[in-house]
C-alpha cells in the first residue's frame, strides 16, 4: 500500500489566506496602530484580537483539518 501525504490546508486556500499573508496582515496592523498612535493601551486593543485571529489560522485551523477526516472520505 502506498502512505498517504498529511493533508495540507493551505494548498486549498487562495493566496491572501495563506501563512505569509495572515502574518504579514497581522504585522502591519499591530505595527501601523503603534506608529500610527503610539499609545499602549490602543496597540494592544488592536493586537489581543489580530493575535487571537493569527493563532487560529495558523495554529488551531490546520490541526483541525489535518485531525478531520473531512478530505479522506
Amino acid at each position: 500500500m502506498s502512505e498517504q501525504k498529511p493533508i495540507s490546508v493551505w494548498n486549498y486556500k487562495p493566496w491572501w489566506c495563506q501563512p505569509w499573508s495572515i502574518l504579514l496582515t497581522g504585522v502591519t496592523l499591530i505595527g501601523g496602530s503603534w506608529i500610527l498612535f503610539r499609545i499602549f493601551w490602543l496597540t494592544s486593543l488592536v493586537a489581543i484580537p489580530v493575535l487571537a485571529w493569527m493563532g487560529f489560522f495558523l495554529l488551531i485551523y490546520p490541526r483541525l483539518v489535518a485531525s478531520d477526516d473531512l478530505f479522506n472520505k
